[in-house]
């Protein structure tokens, strides 16, 4: 079977391969090089959507693609869909520096988050989609030199270091994203 993994993220390329590779038998996971779509969505269900929908339509094959971010509670759910964006261009260390300083004042326990990540596939079966969510809480500092985006500042539940100090073996078995691609490799191996 051959599904396009619809992201120009060559972190995200990477680890959605570790991790499919382990879960589906015969599968080819082919990297993506089309049109850059336009997330104009207001969720992650519809940004992932749009991307895959976008991928199919340029390679004829069936293709994944997903959204996912860091939801803060007490920021009522943000930066959300605009994670990636969050300091107004994507940039990993100024979205978290801000991140940061919007919560400087906020007690430990008032530090709860959530990573979430959907992924979208569309073929010509039509749209299915998968949903991860990983708890955990925004660390005070950045700690970590693994993983990408939020990583460094997201502690999750169970553990007290951050997802960049995780193997990343450790985070690939119970991330948002590894929780989302077991069931789409569930519904894979279905297929």
């Amino acid at each position: 079977m051959k599904l396009v993994l619809a992201t120009h993220n060559q972190h995200k390329v990477g680890e959605v391969g570790a991790i499919l590779s382990q879960s589906v038998r015969g599968l080819e996971l082919l990297g993506y090089d089309g049109p850059e779509p336009i997330e104009d969505g207001t969720s992650f269900l519809e940004n992932a959507l749009i991307k895959a929908r976008v991928a199919y339509a340029h390679t004829g094959l069936p293709s994944i693609a997903d959204d996912s971010g860091i939801a803060v509670e007490i920021l009522g759910g943000s930066p959300g869909i605009f994670s990636a964006r969050w300091a107004g261009g994507r940039d990993n260390i100024a979205n978290r520096q801000l991140l940061l300083s919007q919560l400087d004042d906020v007690r430990d326990e008032n530090r709860a988050a959530s990573f979430v990540c959907t992924i979208a596939m569309v073929s010509a079966d039509g749209e299915v989609s998968f949903t991860g969510i990983w708890p955990g809480r925004v660390a005070r500092h950045e700690q970590g030199a693994n993983g990408f985006g939020y990583d460094p500042v997201f502690i999750p539940e169970g553990f007290e270091i951050t997802a960049a100090e995780l193997e990343p073996e450790i985070k690939n078995s119970v991330s948002h994203r590894s929780l989302a691609l077991e069931q789409l490799a569930s519904y894979l191996n279905q297929l």
